[in-house]
Parts: C-alpha cells; sequence; structure tokens
C-alpha cells in the first residue's frame, strides 16, 4: 500500500496546505518574540556594562516586590 515516504510526504503535504492561513500570523508573532529578546539582551548587557564600571565585580541589589505576603503550611 503505502510505505513511510509516502505517508510522511502526504503528511507533510497535508499540514502545509492547512497551514498556510496561518503561516504568516506564525513568522509575524515569531519575528516579534525575537525582537523582544533581542532588546532584553541588549538592556541587560547596558545593566551589567553601568553596574561594572564601579570597580570590581558588584552584587546587584535585590529588587522588591511588593504583594501579599502567605504563611507556608509545614504540618505534615
Amino acid at each position: 500500500m503505502f510505505g513511510i515516504g509516502e505517508l510522511t510526504i502526504l503528511l507533510l503535504v497535508i499540514v502545509a496546505v492547512l497551514a498556510v492561513k496561518r503561516l504568516p500570523d506564525l513568522v509575524r508573532s515569531a519575528g516579534k518574540a525575537a525582537r523582544i529578546l533581542k532588546s532584553e539582551k541588549q538592556e541587560l548587557k547596558d545593566e551589567g556594562r553601568s553596574e561594572g564600571e564601579g570597580g570590581g565585580p558588584s552584587q546587584p541589589a535585590p529588587r522588591v516586590i511588593r504583594g501579599e505576603t502567605t504563611e507556608r503550611d509545614t504540618t505534615p
């Protein structure tokens, strides 16, 4: 009947036909994600340069995030 190669090609053709409508959106969102990651990476590099200019390796100040405090349940 059909071999593995023929089934693979058939499956790829079906996926390509069904994905044609969504492909531009996928590529667009992947581009946006890449730009965001690139800008975040650059921002972290810039932060590291500005903190490291004062001398030796320095620890960044801890970030304080205000929010709700909850207690852990320590009973077994």
